[in-house]
């Protein structure tokens, strides 16, 4: 567990092998291993709706799964080749997948940077809202985000919440100007973003 004891993963809610016990469990063949030795250290905050700006379909787990049918919807003949993931997806109602071990290297971030550092997806977990960049997040995700990454803290020694926006400004806008930033304020310090 990356240097932690399995108590405290336990205590997290964290099997040994990096899955939430309070997640739903969807495996996703789109990850590597981590370089070895590297610490998780930050949290990446994302947003994605399939269709676009429509919620409540599985189409986001069937992208995260390569199953996502091109023909279902005009957008998806553009994506549906694809092969990305996220560690968590935390749905409007506050619902909790996970598709990606913590332990392993979920493909979410693409060409980023943090803190002098390149290849963010080495040293983070990616946390997709399902949401967009033009309308408002549910109180439920706020909280379901909030305890996750709480839960996470215990496991690994994060130091960093940021936006897939600041990690790849100009190429990424997520999670958009309708998250606020504000309702992350437990988590005090570990909130990376320059405000």
């Amino acid at each position: 567990m990356n240097g932690m004891g399995e108590d405290r993963a336990a205590a997290a809610g964290l099997s040994i092998d990096g899955w939430m016990s309070a997640a739903r469990r969807i495996d996703s063949p789109n990850f590597d291993d981590r370089p070895a030795g590297e610490a998780i250290s930050l949290v990446v905050v994302h947003a994605i709706s399939l269709p676009p700006a429509q919620f409540g379909s599985d189409d986001i787990a069937r992208l995260f799964t390569n199953s996502l049918d091109p023909d279902a919807h005009p957008y998806f003949s553009r994506i549906s080749g694809l092969r990305v993931s996220a560690h968590f997806l935390i749905r409007r109602d506050g619902a909790l997948i996970q598709f990606v071990s913590c332990l392993q290297r979920a493909w979410h971030a693409g060409v980023s940077f943090w803190n002098g550092r390149e290849r963010c997806n080495d040293f983070s977990i990616g946390i997709e809202l399902e949401g967009c960049d033009e309308l408002p997040f549910e109180v439920a995700q706020y909280l379901r985000l909030v305890d996750l990454i709480q839960s996470l803290s215990v496991c690994y020694p994060i130091n960093s919440v940021v936006g897939h926006s600041d990690i790849a400004p100009g190429r990424k806008t997520d999670p958009g100007q309708c998250f606020d930033w504000q309702r992350l304020a437990p988590l005090g310090a570990l909130l990376g973003r320059a405000r």
